[in-house]
């Protein structure tokens, strides 16, 4: 890493620790299913892991928010947390050890020196962490060898369409800085008085009052957004480049509703029969060209071999065992979360074929006995990530 760009992001983050979420003396609330190995890896592969002793790799992991989730939803995982920051380290040994986060070690590493950990690890995550490497693409070379075969890496990086005005506020606050760049303090005051001289109306102004103000009236996260030293926004263009330079397999992109074309084009056949056409990366290009809110990317790589589960055939399915997924909230309810926090009103049939996973053991053919679903309801279930399937005859 460079020298320079170094010591300014250690700067930033030993000033403003981030993220800067609360320390608790209990597991974190709720959840998140990209740091939970069942559901991560059914995501990639379509079924239930085999096993649940795995290694994890936080790349980044700042004051350990994410590496705490890692530790409480993985109880036989072993987690290693490194980051540049020895500040933010601090906070993040102090948060995990409040928590009972016992099975985690952090190490004070940048993520170009990966190859210093040692073995391989089941899961990486690496969440809004490349995206402020001065060479991102060093940086996913320099974790791809850690990432063990038949392993998932998650990667969390920014999207220039839906940062236009994060963009246009640093440039100009750093315009106004001059050289106090490194002021980090001084820096948010400055920022700050500058939305506050702004017209009500203005641009910059009504995008951080609709998306960003309840988060950034902490100081550590307007600095994070508006001061950091060091950033790469990316569209799907540059995003594959930086992809095929990690030598790994593009899984997927984990929020899949946003990538749903029939969401803006539906109404009209011939645009949808036109989009079919397009390569997949086109096809993604297409998406956020038209609808340009978004503003970070969360996908998933992978090392071959990669098992892949097929449940088209009615005979493999009904053998499969269900169970129900572990990042959904409010069950036995009808209407309930499910991993990504939307709401989920059950029907009856649903209702009823969840039940019989909650009590383990049995087969999708043993529950349909009794339950009027279907199959294909069957598979919307495991589609939304509401059950697991597992299966004998297919290996994980």
């Amino acid at each position: 890493m460079n020298p320079d760009i170094s010591q300014a992001v250690r700067q930033l983050y030993d000033t403003y620790p981030f993220p800067p979420e609360p320390l608790l003396d209990e597991p974190p609330p709720g959840y998140n299913w990209r740091w939970n190995w069942q559901t991560a890896y059914s995501f990639c592969t379509g079924m239930k892991p085999t096993r649940q002793d795995v290694r994890i790799l936080d790349a980044g992991c700042g004051t350990g928010v994410g590496t705490e989730y890692l530790v409480h939803l993985n109880p036989e995982a072993r987690v290693t947390g490194i980051d540049l920051s020895p500040g933010a380290l601090e906070v993040a040994r102090e948060r995990c050890q409040r928590s009972g986060a016992d099975r985690v070690e952090f190490q004070n590493l940048s993520i170009y020196d990966a190859d210093r950990l040692d073995g391989e690890f089941n899961l990486i995550n690496c969440v809004g962490v490349l995206h402020h490497l001065p060479d991102p693409i060093r940086g996913i070379q320099a974790l791809a060898p850690k990432l063990a075969p038949g392993g998932f890496f998650h990667i969390f990086v920014y999207a220039e369409l839906g940062r236009r005005e994060i963009q246009l506020m640093q440039q100009a606050i750093s315009l106004l800085q001059g050289d106090e760049k490194e002021d980090y303090e001084a820096g948010v005051r400055l920022g700050r008085k500058m939305f506050a001289a702004l017209p009500e109306d203005n641009r910059i102004v009504r995008e951080d009052k609709r998306r960003w103000a309840l988060e950034n009236h902490r100081d550590a996260n307007f600095a994070d957004m508006y001061l950091h030293p060091q950033e790469v926004d990316y569209n799907v263009d540059t995003l594959f480049e930086l992809i095929d330079a990690s030598g790994l397999e593009f899984i997927g992109f984990s929020n899949p509703r946003y990538w749903q074309l029939d969401r803006l084009l539906g109404k009209d056949d011939e645009l949808i029969e036109r989009s079919k056409h397009l390569s997949d990366r086109q096809y993604y290009r297409l998406v956020e060209l038209l609808d340009p809110e978004l503003t970070h990317y969360e996908f998933f790589l992978g090392r071959p071999p990669i098992p892949k589960a097929d449940w088209t055939q009615d005979e493999t399915l009904l053998a499969a065992t269900p169970e129900l997924s572990p990042c959904i909230q409010g069950w036995p309810d009808r209407t309930i979360f499910d991993g990504d926090y939307q709401l989920v009103s059950l029907t009856d049939s649903e209702h009823e074929f969840l039940t019989g996973c909650e009590a383990g053991g049995k087969t999708v053919g043993k529950i349909l006995a009794t339950v009027e679903l279907g199959l294909d309801g069957v598979r919307s279930l495991q589609e939304r990530q509401l059950i697991l399937l597992s299966s004998e005859s297919i290996g994980g």
